[in-house]
């Protein structure tokens, strides 16, 4: 079970039995490992994405990238893996999907922060 030791006590404390905890986790798990290859999806679907990320080398508001893969592994209701480009990669923790078919991924080390990612880019606007 992921739920922490307080977390388990203060849903105890709200009337749910050990049975409902174990009933959340594995829906939480299924729902994280749903949303990775949901994610992984999209990218592969996507020879080309445009992005909300800020970088110094485009003058674009909503940046063009040429995607090779996004590799995602999950444990619990953690979703870390790699989104790699043409000429770059990055490391991804989390991820969801938006509406208007777009999603969205925290980047690491470099970006350090939320990206949206869009097949287009009025998508973002």
């Amino acid at each position: 079970m992921h739920f922490d030791q307080r977390t388990q006590r203060a849903l105890r404390d709200v009337g749910l039995e050990t049975e409902d905890l174990r009933e959340a986790s594995t829906a939480v798990v299924e729902a994280v490992e749903d949303d990775a290859h949901a994610l992984e999806a999209f990218f592969d679907e996507h020879e080309t994405v445009y992005s909300d990320m800020d970088m110094a080398h485009s003058s674009e508001e909503h940046p063009e990238h040429a995607v090779e893969y996004l590799d995602l592994m999950t444990h619990a209701d953690e979703m870390r893996g790699w989104l790699r480009f043409d000429s770059w990669g990055v490391y991804v923790e989390g991820g969801r999907i938006l509406e208007d078919e777009h999603v969205e991924l925290t980047l690491g080390p470099t970006i350090n922060g939320r990206v949206r990612f869009a097949p287009d880019r009025d998508t973002l606007r």
